[in-house]
């Protein structure tokens, strides 16, 4: 583990804002916003845009809760208000969340593939900010370097580790201003969205070679590669208009 920068946001009494949870819901509120630019480039309503954004929103909250609570079910009943708090968005609870929101947008008559572009760089920033949140608690170690820019992994040691979590953060908000960029050349329905989730995958894959190995394997690959390469298939997919059909103009 990285030593945490700065976990705690605020401290006052029993209230406890961690830094984490405060950059989250910062992305949230910036993604919003953007949305509603975004949502006039890609010919989306802005209005309903920004419910399904909420929507979104609340669905990988309680949903990631409710995985959580399954999952640690004796925990949960001895400590709920604990395990409720803590960090909880897993790949099963995004997969959820994004079949939740495409029945809201089916629902509401929303033409999918326009509204993933229009999200496409309000994503990238939700994910610089939660890079951020994660390198502030010191919950994304990397490998060790020698680059003077390293992070001690703990007070008192002489190595230092490369800091992954801004790295993401950095090539996340390139990747905001690239997609809102394609938004402005008005490709065809689903382009955008593909090639940011596949520029997407491709940046946390090769970013996974300067994190500390995980536990689980699958085909030698660890779980973050694993659901990185499956991005850059989705992704591409999407440029092709072979997994989604592709909307007219």
């Amino acid at each position: 583990m990285e030593e945490p920068v700065l976990p705690t946001l605020l401290h006052f009494g029993h209230l406890n804002l961690p830094t984490f949870g405060a950059l989250a819901a910062l992305g949230l509120m910036l993604a919003l916003l953007l949305s509603e630019r975004t949502a006039v480039l890609a010919g989306v309503d802005a209005d309903k845009l920004w419910d399904a954004g909420i929507f979104a929103a609340i669905a990988a909250f309680v949903l990631s809760r409710l995985l959580l609570a399954a999952t640690y079910w004796k925990s949960f009943q001895a400590f709920p208000l604990l395990l409720l708090m803590s960090p909880s968005l897993t790949p099963i609870g995004l997969a959820l969340t994004a079949i939740a929101t495409a029945v809201w947008l089916w629902f509401r008559r929303v033409p999918l593939l326009r509204a993933l572009d229009a999200w496409a760089p309000c994503g990238m920033v939700v994910w610089a900010c939660l890079a951020l949140g994660h390198f502030a608690e010191g919950s994304d170690p990397g490998l060790t370097t020698r680059l003077p820019w390293g992070l001690p992994p703990m007070r008192g040691e002489v190595v230092r580790l490369h800091p992954v979590a801004l790295y993401v953060a950095f090539l996340a908000l390139l990747l905001a201003s690239l997609s809102y960029w394609l938004l402005r050349r008005e490709l065809r329905a689903g382009a955008v969205a593909g090639w940011t989730l596949a520029a997407a995958g491709f940046t946390q894959f090769l970013a996974s070679f300067l994190r500390q190995p995980g536990s689980s394997e699958l085909f030698g690959l660890d779980l973050l590669q694993c659901v990185a390469v499956g991005m850059i298939v989705v992704g591409f997919g999407l440029v092709s208009g072979t997994l989604l059909p592709i909307e007219r103009q």
